[in-house]
């Protein structure tokens, strides 16, 4: 093994005090660079992230692609690594990132990670939630779209290998806020697909419903999570949902 290329880690916040800290002890100390990006916090986040030994940079919000885009901009990695404050590196993920980044002919330019998504104190093990996720990639020449919510990574060269070791993702603090969180995603996406010029009836939202709960609920396993899996399959639906009948409401004649 060589010596492992340059890492650099990268957060977009806001107000993430409750949650922060345990996200950059999972990093700090193991990067090369962490870069934070925060967008008004109130609450502490700044301060954690500055104690912990994270270069902090404060700016407006743009919208989450255009903040993705500013934070690539401000690392200087070979490979970056972009997480949120809600996720932690595990120890094994570590591990294994180390071993791939020492690789001397390492020909991948995107590294997935599975997702071990925790809901309600335990982990889903099946469902959209569990799906591997592409945040390791090769800087150069890389750039997020213009999605205003699950934005996507744009590299010149798509090559993909994907772990075996996960990355802890504690994404909601309560059912309100899982509600809360889909619901905002769920405007920003009816927005950009009015502005699109798409159109859809509260027909389809309600089929949708169906469709999306019957694809997390049965299709993607998730009646073998349990009760949290039935949850969760009806938030994914109610996420569809909200999604479609928004773009009914926004394409209503004014």
């Amino acid at each position: 093994m060589s010596a492992r290329r340059r890492l650099s880690v990268f957060l977009i916040v806001k107000n993430e005090a409750d949650r922060i800290d345990d996200c950059l002890a999972s990093i700090c100390g193991w990067a090369d660079q962490v870069v934070v990006l925060d967008s008004g916090s109130t609450d502490g986040t700044v301060e954690i992230a500055r104690r912990r030994g994270a270069t902090v940079y404060q700016t407006d919000w743009p919208g989450f692609s255009a903040q993705r885009n500013r934070a690539l901009g401000l690392v200087d990695g070979e490979w970056v690594l972009s997480i949120d404050a809600d996720e932690r590196v595990t120890p094994a993920l570590r591990d294994e990132i180390d071993a791939v980044l020492s690789e001397p002919e390492l020909d991948a330019t995107l590294i997935k990670m599975p997702w071990r998504t925790y809901f309600f104190g335990r982990p889903l093990r099946f469902g959209r939630y569990t799906a591997p996720q592409g945040k390791l990639f090769r800087r150069e020449g890389a750039r997020y779209s213009t999605r205003p919510v699950h934005e996507q990574l744009l590299l010149p060269e798509r090559r993909v290998r994907t772990l075996t070791a996960p990355l802890d993702h504690h994404s909601w603090r309560s059912y309100a806020h899982a509600q809360e969180k889909h619901l905002q995603y769920a405007m920003l996406l009816a927005q950009h697909k009015h502005a699109q010029g798409e159109r859809a009836s509260l027909a389809y939202a309600c089929l949708r419903f169906f469709t999306d709960f019957i694809q997390q609920y049965v299709l993607r396993l998730g009646l073998l999570d349990g009760w949290r899996g039935f949850l969760m399959a009806v938030i994914l639906g109610q996420y569809a949902f909200h999604k479609y009948a928004a773009l009914r409401t926004l394409s209503e004649d004014r």
